[in-house]
C-alpha cells in the first residue's frame, strides 16, 4: 500500500471550533468538539497527533466515519508527547468518496497537536463542503462539554468511580446536538469544572480559573501558554451562557452564598460585565442563559435569570429546562442530554428563528 499524509494546512480540510493554527505543522485543539473534516477516497485513514498536556486519564479522540461514529484511543502523553498515528478506519473502498470528521471527545483537560491525516492507496480527495444555517457559541462547564456522558447504566446517578475520561464524549453533549438539529457550526467553548470567578470552581485547582479569565482565550490554560482568541474569526448568531453550576464551591473551604445580597450583585455584575463584552462584539446575536439538569441550589436559576432582566435587551433570554436543576445527582447521560438538545432546539426554532 502506497501512504499518502494530507497536512493540517491543506486546503481541503474544513475547520470548526476555536483552534490554534499558529504553527504551520501542526494544529492545536483544545475546545470540546472542535473538528476537521476530509473527503476522499482511499482504502484507510489514520490521524497523525500528538498529546500536548499530560494526563493519567483515557485520551481518545472520536470520529463520524461515512455517518458512523467512532473512537480512537491514543496514548495519553505522560511519558513523552512524541507524534503518534492513530487508526481511524481501514477495508475502505477506494472508488468511494468518504467523509471523516475527527473531533475532540473531551475538553481541555488535554490538548493535542493535529498534524494531519495519513491516507492508503489515496484515489482523490475534495475540498469538503457544507452550508449551515446557523452558527452557535456555548460557554459552558462539563454538562455542556459532554463529560461522563456515555455512563449510562449510571442515568439519573452519581457517577462511576474512576471513569477517567473514558465515558466523555462531546458529540453527545447538548450543544452540540442541538447544532446538528439546527444545522448549525458551533463553537463550544465549554470547561469541565469551570465557574464565573477565578478561585472558585473546580477547573485548575489548586489555583482555579474562571469564566472571567477564559472567555477571550484560545488557550487558557497556564501551562500552555495563555493566548488572545481573535473574535473576528467567527461571529455566532446565538450565543448560550451555560456556567454557574460550580459556582458554590471555594477551594478555601467556605461556599459562595448566592442567597447573600452582596456575592449576589458582585455574581451579577461580572456575568453582565462579560455577556456586554460579548454582546458589543457580536452586535447582531441573541444570547441565552441556562443551567442544566444537573442537581444544584434552584436560587443560582433565579440569580440567572435576574441577569437576563438587568441587562434589559431583547437580543437576551432566559431558558428554564423542564428538570433544570433536579434530574440527576451525576452528570447528565445521553438520553438527559438529548432532553435538554430537544427543548433548547425548540426554544431557538419558536422563540428566537420566529421572533
Amino acid at each position: 500500500m502506497s501512504i499518502t499524509f494530507i497536512p493540517c494546512t491543506d486546503d481541503a480540510l474544513r475547520y470548526m471550533g476555536r483552534i490554534d493554527k499558529a504553527k504551520t505543522e501542526s494544529f492545536r485543539f483544545i475546545y470540546a468538539g472542535s473538528q476537521v473534516t476530509v473527503a476522499f477516497r482511499g482504502s484507510s485513514i489514520s490521524a497523525v497527533i500528538a498529546n500536548t498536556m499530560m494526563s493519567s486519564n483515557e485520551m481518545s479522540f472520536g470520529a463520524v466515519v461515512d455517518g458512523e461514529l467512532k473512537k480512537c484511543v491514543f496514548d495519553n502523553g505522560w511519558d513523552n508527547h512524541d507524534k503518534q498515528t492513530v487508526l481511524i478506519a481501514s477495508g475502505l473502498d477506494k472508488d468511494k468518496l468518504h467523509t471523516v470528521t475527527l473531533f475532540k471527545r473531551q475538553a481541555a483537560y488535554h490538548y493535542f497537536e493535529f498534524y494531519g491525516f495519513e491516507i492508503d492507496e489515496l484515489e482523490g480527495i475534495e475540498k469538503y463542503k457544507k452550508d449551515y444555517s446557523l452558527k452557535l457559541e456555548v460557554y459552558g462547564d462539563s454538562v455542556s462539554a459532554g463529560e461522563v456522558v456515555e455512563a449510562v447504566e449510571n442515568t439519573a446517578s452519581c457517577d462511576p468511580e474512576g471513569h477517567n475520561g473514558k465515558f466523555d464524549n462531546a458529540y453527545y453533549a447538548y450543544p452540540t446536538i442541538t447544532a446538528r438539529n439546527l444545522n448549525a457550526e458551533i463553537h463550544n467553548n465549554a470547561q469541565g469544572g469551570i465557574a464565573l470567578f477565578d478561585k472558585t470552581g473546580y477547573f485548575h485547582l489548586p489555583d482555579a480559573i474562571g469564566l472571567e479569565t477564559t472567555w477571550d482565550k484560545l488557550s487558557y490554560y497556564p501551562e500552555g501558554p495563555f493566548s488572545e482568541w481573535d473574535f473576528s474569526l467567527y461571529t455566532p448568531d446565538i450565543v448560550i451562557m451555560a456556567v454557574g453550576q460550580n459556582d458554590p464551591h471555594f477551594e478555601g473551604g467556605e461556599d459562595r452564598d448566592i442567597k447573600d445580597p452582596g456575592y449576589r450583585k458582585k455574581w451579577k455584575d461580572k456575568y453582565k460585565e462579560i455577556t456586554s463584552e460579548l454582546m458589543g462584539k457580536y452586535p447582531k446575536a441573541q444570547f441565552i442563559f441556562l443551567l442544566t439538569v444537573l442537581m444544584h441550589d434552584p436560587e443560582w436559576d433565579r440569580a440567572m435569570q435576574e441577569v437576563t432582566e438587568e441587562l434589559d435587551s431583547e437580543r437576551v433570554h432566559y431558558l428554564g429546562f423542564t428538570r433544570t436543576g433536579k434530574a440527576t445527582p451525576g452528570h447528565p447521560r445521553i438520553y438527559e442530554q438529548y432532553e435538554m438538545a430537544e427543548q433548547l432546539t425548540a426554544f431557538i426554532t419558536n422563540s428566537i428563528l420566529k421572533g
